[in-house]
């Protein structure tokens, strides 16, 4: 079960009621920030999450709406005595406009910050370790601009105790059978481990598809994702503008969602000309049913 919080939604600046891009992804007691724009250090306190589980932040493109919070939070966790390490994956030319805001600023951190910058125009994997996993998605905008795939992996299966049990394997061989080894009996025999587990479940994935043109090519990548998050900055009216912009309307996300076959999508990146949110959501169901908004201090079960 993963946790996300929709920190901020609106596209190209914020408004009173809220804030440009930025999400919070809890996993096993670690949060991963995917974009920071303005207002983010404001919207994780206002969601009570604790910065110091923050070790990964992935901006997605280098617009001002998706990254412009970032160096005051990178400044907020060392006033707060931050020692923990800190990673951020973002697109190149990031690690200059960190590093030379700093310098004007004759402010260094003391905790480690490594900066990894990103340039493949094919998905590559930026993090993975034993049960999670994240990838770049590659989109199309007017700047470099990449979504994320994170992924949780299922490594244990779970153990039919009875049928252990009742074939009298003792219980100090469990935690191996969960994670694929076979069962012995007492009397050494041995149980083939597919006999003792339920079929592994399959892995849990959110894909974050930021502002991007509609594009099918990123539907093999999202195929059958648990949830999808596809900009939806203009609705069909305004499809001149999402062409021009290179963006997508809320129904262009909706086909996207279908056609991949996602569980569940949600829209954000609205543009600030529409007052009635509800509209994308009406039109995005036209092509796919389970929508939902990525509305302010929102939050999805995964």
């Amino acid at each position: 079960m993963m946790k996300l919080t929709i920190l901020g939604s609106c596209s190209a600046y914020p408004t009173i009621k809220r804030f440009t891009s930025s999400q919070i992804l809890e996993n096993n007691g670690k949060s991963y920030l995917i974009d920071c724009g303005e207002g983010t250090q404001i919207q994780l306190r206002k969601n009570k999450i604790k910065f110091n589980t923050i070790e990964h932040i992935f901006i997605s493109h280098l617009h001002g709406d998706h990254y412009f919070g970032l160096p005051g939070l990178i400044l907020t966790f060392n006033l707060l005595g931050r020692e923990k390490p800190l990673k951020i994956y973002g697109p190149k030319g990031i690690k200059e406009i960190i590093t030379t805001l700093m310098k004007k600023g004759n402010t260094w951190t003391n905790y480690k910050l490594e900066i990894i910058e990103l340039k493949n125009i094919i998905p590559e994997i930026i993090l993975n370790t034993t049960n999670f996993s994240v990838t770049t998605i590659p989109l199309t905008h007017g700047v470099y601009t990449n979504g994320f795939l994170f992924r949780k992996k299922t490594i244990t299966h779970k153990l039919i105790i009875d049928k252990a049990i009742e074939l009298g394997i003792d219980k100090t061989q469990y935690a191996g059978i969960k994670l694929g080894k076979d069962g012995v009996t007492e009397n050494g025999k041995i149980i083939k481990n597919r006999e003792l587990v339920e079929p592994l479940v399959p892995d849990i994935t959110y894909a974050f598809c930021s502002d991007t043109i509609f594009d099918r090519k990123i539907i093999q990548q999202i195929r059958n994702c648990d949830l999808l998050y596809h900009e939806s900055t203009f609705l069909k009216k305004h499809e001149n503008f999402a062409t021009k912009t290179l963006h997508s309307t809320a129904e262009q996300a909706g086909i996207i969602a279908n056609e991949s076959n996602a569980k569940k999508l949600i829209l954000g990146h609205f543009s600030s000309r529409y007052k009635d949110l509800n509209l994308f959501l009406e039109e995005a169901k036209t092509k796919f049913k389970n929508v939902d908004l990525a509305l302010e201090n929102k939050f999805f079960i995964i």
